[in-house]
């Protein structure tokens, strides 16, 4: 074989095996979100992570074990004060700081290391414009970069970093619009499938004989078939109701509790609505919780409280644009 031959076999091989490489599930940032999104709930994995906000930086461990009997999880402080979360089919346990008192919310069953699910694309591609960044070498894992872009201000945006054999999240980092880092999340180390330890998920605290602290929120009936009684006029573009459960007046006629979730495919915004005393007045307010945002008022004996993990100016949007739907 001369040397041009020799030449242009090497380049068809290598043609061939970066073609395959970059073939297959994957070669689209959509299709690595879809990818990460079915690893976190399928998958098992465990690892420390370092949670850094402004000056704050936490360190936690967790355990997720993805079983046929549904998710087990434990999350561990690190650093800090002392808690831990439990999550499993019967819902989420905290134990709260040095009190070691237990909060219980059976109705409250969402993971607590960020999954990102883009479970409503056509959403999404409305609101966001992906694209991929540069690779990184992240807890000692090969990772891809997918950049989530908002097109406005009414939403954030992330950076993400995902193993690139199984897709897995093994960093994030939050962005605003105007693509300024607001909070990262980044494992150190990490384990996935069969190298995790299960048992961790043990408590290292006597959950049972803690003392218990229930949540305040009722918990409704979920997947109500009934049109919400309080709801937004206006929303933000992209935003739309995704879930809401409603518990009625009790025998004496008196209160009723309004829960409603909008999501714009990603990010997620909760509406409650809680009756109050008609003299009790309570004065519009924001509050800030690191990057979640709380908006308050009340109107016609009802609380109004609209929760995101969303900018300012999106909870204020919503909060004003609540009223009691015509019937």
């Amino acid at each position: 074989m001369n040397a041009r031959a020799a030449g242009k076999l090497a380049v068809l091989l290598c043609l061939l095996f970066f073609g395959n490489a970059q073939a297959g599930p994957g070669k689209t940032p959509g299709e690595w979100l879809d990818r990460m999104s079915t690893t976190m709930s399928q998958m098992s994995y465990q690892g420390t992570f370092v949670y850094i906000q402004g000056n704050d930086i936490e360190t936690m461990r967790i355990t997720h074990v993805a079983g046929d009997d549904g998710i087990h999880e434990r999350l561990v402080a690190v650093s800090g004060p002392a808690r831990e979360i439990v999550r499993d089919s019967s819902g989420v346990r905290w134990v709260l700081g040095d009190d070691l008192s237990v909060l219980e919310d059976k109705a409250f069953g969402r993971t607590f290391f960020p999954q990102l699910p883009l479970d409503q694309k056509e959403q999404a591609d409305f609101a966001y414009r992906l694209k991929f960044g540069k690779d990184a070498r992240i807890a000692g894992q090969e990772a891809l970069n997918i950049k989530v872009l908002p097109h406005d201000e009414y939403r954030y945006g992330y950076s993400l970093w995902l193993e690139k054999h199984s897709g897995m999240l093994l960093q994030w980092e939050l962005v605003d619009s105007r693509r300024q880092p607001l909070a990262k999340l980044m494992f150190t180390d990490i384990r996935l499938g069969s190298a995790v330890d299960t048992g961790e998920l043990k408590s290292s605290s006597n959950l049972k004989k803690l003392k218990r602290v229930e949540s305040e929120l009722p918990t409704g009936r979920f997947g109500s078939l009934a049109a919400p009684r309080w709801q937004p006029a206006d929303l933000p573009p992209g935003f739309r109701l995704t879930s809401h459960r409603y518990l009625g007046q009790d025998e004496s006629g008196e209160g009723q509790f309004e829960h409603l979730v909008y999501s714009d495919g990603l990010a997620a915004v909760s509406v409650y609505v809680e009756s109050v005393p008609d003299d009790d007045k309570f004065a519009e307010s924001m509050d800030r919780h690191g990057t979640m945002h709380a908006y308050s008022r009340s109107e016609d004996g009802v609380m109004i409280t609209v929760i995101g993990d969303v900018p300012a100016i999106t909870v204020k949007k919503i909060g004003k644009a609540v009223s009691l739907a015509s019937r």
